[in-house]
C-alpha cells in the first residue's frame, strides 16, 4: 500500500480531528492552493495575451480576438465535467499532480506562437483550447479538498482553496503586463505599436513570457502535489457511484446558481481587460484588470465565513440582489461615458461574485447531507455512518459538476459581449440578459432554501 495513502479518515470525530486530521488537511489544502492559482492563470491567460496581438502585428477582427478570449471558458468548462469524477476514482494526489503538470503544454505553446506574427488563427485557436487544461483543474480541486474537512468547517476549506485559488485570475492580469516588458526568458522582442488620437505609440514587448513566466512554478507545484499530498481511501469511488448526482434535482438547481456566482466571475475576468480597451479606447485596461479577480478572490474568502456563520441562502439571495444593482451601474456609466463609474461599479460586481461563490458552496455539502441523513433517520449507527459517507462522495461530485456549468460563463459572457457589440453596437443587450438570469437566481434560491417552509434550509 501506498505511504500516501491513508485508510481511515475520520474529520467528523473531534479526536481524530484535532490530532491528525486537522494537519493533514491543512498540509493537503496548502499544497491545493498554489496548484489551482497556477490552473487559473493558465486559463485566464488569453485575457490578457489577446489585448496586445493587434498591436504587434496579428491580424484578427474584434470578434475573433473575444473568440480567442470566450473558447478557454469553453473547453475548461467542458473539460470540469470529466474533472469533476477524476478525484475517486485515480485519488486527490495523483490528479492534481498529473492534471497541474498538463499545464506546461499551453504555457510552452503559448510562448513560441506569439513570437511569430503569422501563426495561422486555428493554431491560436487550438492553444487557447488547450488552456481548458487550466480550467478543468477546479473541479477536481474541489472535489479533493470537500474530502479533507468536517462539515463545520466546508465552508473556510472550499472558501480558502477557491478563493485563493482565484487569485491566479488577477496574477495573471497583474504579473504579465509586467513580465511582457523585458526579455525574461531572452528571445527576440517584438515591436508594440498603437494608435492613440492620431499619435503612434511604439515600445518593445517580450510577449512569449506571458506563457514561459509560468513554466518553473508548474514543474514546482506538480513535484509538491506528488510528494506532498495524500489519497483517502474513504473518498474511492466509481464513476456509477458518483453518476447518481445526475437524478438529484439538488445537482441542478445549484449548478444554475453557480452559473450566476461563478459563471460571472470567470466570464467578467475574461472579458474586462477586452471589453475596456473596446468601449473605452482611450484607456489602457491592463493597469486596472487585476483589481476586479482580485476583489472577488479575496471576497470568496471572505464570504466562506460569512456563510459558515449566516447560512449558505440567506447570503446567496442578498448576493444576486446586489449584483442586479451593480449591473444597472454599469449600464448607467456606460452611458454617461465614465469609465471610473464603470470599473467602480465592475468591482462591486466582482466583490457579489466571490461572496455567492462561497455561499453557494456552502449550501452544496448541507444539501445533500440533510438529504441522506433524513433518508437514514431511526436506522441504525452503521446506516447513519454510511449516509454521511454517501453524502460526502455526492457533495464532492456535486461541487465538481456544478463548477463545470458555471465555468461555461467564461465563454458565454465574453461570446455575449461580443454578439452584442456586433449587432446592435453596444455592451447593453448582453448586460441586460445577465440582469434577468440573476432574477431567476433569486427566485430559485429563496423558493427552494432560503424562506420559510423551504424543502431544505441551508
Amino acid at each position: 500500500m501506498s505511504r500516501y495513502l491513508i485508510s481511515t479518515w475520520e474529520p467528523e470525530v473531534p479526536a481524530f480531528w484535532h490530532s491528525r486530521g486537522k494537519p493533514t488537511a491543512s498540509r493537503n489544502l496548502w499544497i491545493s492552493i498554489p496548484a489551482l492559482m497556477l490552473a487559473f492563470a493558465i486559463w485566464m491567460v488569453w485575457s490578457v495575451v489577446v489585448v496586445n496581438l493587434p498591436a504587434i502585428g496579428f491580424k484578427y477582427s474584434t470578434n475573433q480576438l473575444f473568440w480567442l478570449a470566450a473558447v478557454p471558458g469553453l473547453s475548461g468548462a467542458t473539460l470540469r465535467i470529466f474533472y469533476s469524477f477524476m478525484v475517486p476514482i485515480f485519488g486527490g494526489r495523483k490528479w492534481t499532480a498529473i492534471s497541474t503538470a498538463s499545464l506546461l503544454i499551453p504555457a510552452l505553446g503559448i510562448g513560441f506562437a506569439v513570437q511569430d506574427p503569422d501563426t495561422s488563427y486555428p493554431t491560436m485557436l487550438v492553444l487557447s483550447l488547450l488552456c481548458g487544461f487550466g480550467g478543468g483543474n477546479f473541479a477536481s480541486s474541489m472535489a479533493n479538498i470537500s474530502f479533507f474537512y468536517p462539515k463545520a468547517q466546508k465552508g473556510y476549506a472550499l472558501g480558502m482553496n477557491a478563493g485563493l485559488g482565484n487569485l491566479g485570475v488577477s496574477a495573471v492580469q497583474f504579473v504579465v503586463p509586467l513580465v511582457i516588458t523585458f526579455a525574461l526568458f531572452g528571445g527576440e522582442a517584438q515591436t508594440w505599436t498603437k494608435v492613440v488620437k492620431g499619435a503612434a505609440a511604439t515600445k518593445q514587448m517580450w510577449l512569449q513570457n506571458a506563457g514561459f513566466v509560468w513554466v518553473p512554478f508548474i514543474i514546482v507545484s506538480t513535484l509538491a502535489a506528488w510528494f506532498g499530498m495524500n489519497d483517502l481511501a474513504s473518498a474511492k469511488a466509481s464513476f456509477a457511484e458518483q453518476a447518481v448526482i445526475f437524478k438529484r434535482k439538488h445537482n441542478w438547481l445549484m449548478c444554475w446558481l453557480y452559473v450566476g456566482t461563478f459563471g460571472s466571475f470567470i466570464g467578467y475576468s475574461a472579458a474586462f481587460p477586452l471589453l475596456t480597451s473596446t468601449l473605452f479606447p482611450q484607456v489602457n485596461p491592463l493597469q486596472y484588470a487585476f483589481v476586479g479577480p482580485l476583489v472577488s478572490a479575496l471576497a470568496r474568502v471572505a464570504g466562506g465565513f460569512i456563510a459558515d456563520k449566516l447560512g449558505g441562502a440567506r447570503v446567496t439571495v442578498w448576493t444576486f440582489v446586489c449584483m442586479i444593482l451593480a449591473v444597472l451601474g454599469v449600464l448607467h456609466f456606460l452611458h454617461a461615458g465614465s469609465f471610473a463609474g464603470f470599473f467602480g461599479m465592475f468591482l462591486v460586481l466582482f466583490a457579489c461574485t466571490g461572496v455567492g461563490n462561497a455561499s453557494t458552496f456552502r449550501m452544496i455539502p448541507v444539501i445533500f447531507l440533510t438529504l441522506h441523513q433524513r433518508a437514514a433517520k431511526g436506522q441504525s449507527e452503521g446506516a447513519q455512518a454510511q449516509a454521511v459517507a454517501s453524502a460526502n462522495k455526492e457533495a464532492a461530485a456535486v461541487l465538481g459538476f456544478t463548477s463545470a456549468i458555471a465555468a461555461y460563463g467564461a465563454f458565454f459572457i465574453p461570446k455575449s459581449y461580443g454578439t452584442s457589440i456586433a449587432l446592435t453596437g453596444s455592451a447593453d443587450a448582453a448586460l441586460w440578459c445577465f440582469i434577468g438570469f440573476y432574477v431567476t437566481c433569486i427566485a430559485v434560491t429563496w423558493w427552494f432554501y432560503a424562506r420559510k417552509g423551504a424543502e431544505i434550509t441551508c
